[in-house]
């Protein structure tokens, strides 16, 4: 899939450039192209720290941000490789808690595409191989890293079985039909590849076929399949997570971050943490786990916008929210979030721009009883709905729409009609690509 990643810095952008006219964005899922990169590169997945693995259709990117808040709470320090970056690609790797240096970037990326000649890597591969470049070389206590599409047949599954102290799979639905197919049974089967020999797989608590599936993977696989509500469990109440295994029971503070969705996958990580291959990772205090529950941080995932030059443009006292949701499981959560969050009579308001492979009618069904006016922008640079169809899309749903050019438009339409005594909560939703846009507009990057 096209990325048009951008970069600030003129050697980085450089090696994008190549890597752009490389690969012209037709990702085609399987481990042979990153598997011959890897081999020209001397190996360096089989050199990385212990390796915390995470899949997922929603939920993935948050629980790797547990998973690395509590590790660093312990004292360890931890590389992290995640997809896509919101504004700078640096974002993607995370070497011993600090993002990327241009410098080292860019050599990086140099060196993997010199070797990729004859191979014809995707985007998505060469920076994998880069990130694992980077991972061998750079000392760290572990690594945690994020499946970037699917799983069976996803790059970072080339890492081996003895790397790995535990693999995850957070919440399931539907999202990149065109690569894992329509129907859950088979998404969860192709998440499950990441499943390891004699390695806990920890996850969710799925429906009954989904469930088998994944069991039946676990299984061919040899690993220890480890579901939520046999091998461990959670209860969310107000102010408190308690979360219980064969070890014990930990009374945990409710996540940081905002949405109850996010007690699931605090929880998940917690469980990754409690039963993953203690050979190859200490186990961790109590206190790591309380911390990292007020210390996680994930960009563009229900955040509230500081002051900045977009929050701006809406009245005082306005809230501005901005969250990446672009499957209808992901806006569900969203939805639910927003129901208990909305004062009674403030108007609401979602702006909201989606990639054209995306389900508009799917992401805008979850907020189809309740009273809000839509506002539909571009995804700058990508293909996407056009602004006029998905607000006519929306009118059909029942809910006011409008187009605009952008979102900072779209934000002085909510201005000009907005109440002094009634200010508007604004939520922008949809593309990870549109959030970065917005993040980078408010002056506000991921650090």
């Amino acid at each position: 899939m096209p990325d048009h990643a951008r970069s600030s810095s003129p050697a980085v952008q450089q090696q994008l450039d190549r890597l752009a006219a490389l690969s012209p964005g037709r990702d085609t899922l399987g481990l042979e192209r990153i598997d011959a990169l890897l081999a020209r590169l001397s190996r360096p997945e089989r050199r990385l720290p212990p390796v915390l693995h995470v899949a997922g259709t929603n939920g993935k990117g948050s629980t790797c941000a547990f998973l690395r808040a509590a590790l660093e709470a312990s004292g360890l320090t931890v590389h992290v490789y995640t997809s896509p970056h919101l504004v700078r690609f640096n974002e993607r790797i995370r070497l011993a808690g600090r993002l990327i240096a241009d410098d080292a970037l860019a050599t990086l990326l140099a060196e993997v595409l010199d070797v990729a000649d004859g191979i014809g890597p995707s985007f998505f591969e060469v920076t994998t191989a880069a990130a694992f470049l980077a991972f061998a070389r750079v000392p760290a206590d572990a690594l945690v890293l994020e499946v970037g599409l699917g799983g069976r047949l996803d790059a970072t599954n080339v890492v081996p079985p003895e790397a790995v102290a535990a693999s995850g799979i957070a919440a399931l639905g539907l999202d990149h039909q065109a690569f894992l197919g329509d129907r859950l049974i088979s998404i969860a089967g192709e998440k499950a590849g990441i499943a390891k020999p004699a390695k806990p797989l920890v996850t969710m608590r799925y429906p009954a076929p989904l469930a088998a599936r994944v069991a039946e993977i676990a299984d061919a696989a040899g690993a220890r399949w480890l579901p939520r509500g046999y091998a461990w469990d959670f209860a969310a109440t107000e102010g408190a997570l308690r979360y219980r295994d064969a070890s014990g029971a930990l009374d945990l503070p409710l996540p940081r971050l905002p949405g109850p969705h996010q007690a699931g996958n605090a929880a998940l990580a917690v469980a990754m943490l409690r039963h993953q291959d203690h050979s190859r990772l200490p186990p961790l205090p109590d206190s790591a786990y309380r911390a990292a529950l007020g210390w996680a941080d994930w960009p563009a995932r229900l955040q509230r916008l500081a002051p900045g030059p977009l929050r701006d443009l809406l009245p005082a006292r306005s809230e501005l929210w901005l969250d990446g949701a672009h499957n209808r499981s992901a806006a569900a959560a969203i939805a639910d979030y927003f129901r208990a969050h909305l004062p009674a009579g403030a108007p609401f308001h979602i702006v909201t721009g989606l990639l054209a492979n995306k389900d508009a009618a799917g992401v805008l069904r979850p907020f189809s009883h309740r009273a809000v006016t839509v506002h539909a922008v571009p995804v700058p640079g990508h293909a996407h709905h056009a602004p006029a169809d998905l607000a006519a899309l929306a009118r059909e749903t029942g809910h006011p729409a409008l187009a605009h050019n952008d979102p900072a438009g779209a934000l002085r339409w909510i201005a000009r009609h907005a109440e002094r005594a009634r200010p508007p909560i604004v939520l922008v939703m949809g593309s990870l690509y549109l959030a970065g846009e917005v993040l980078a507009a408010n002056d506000q990057p991921p650090s």
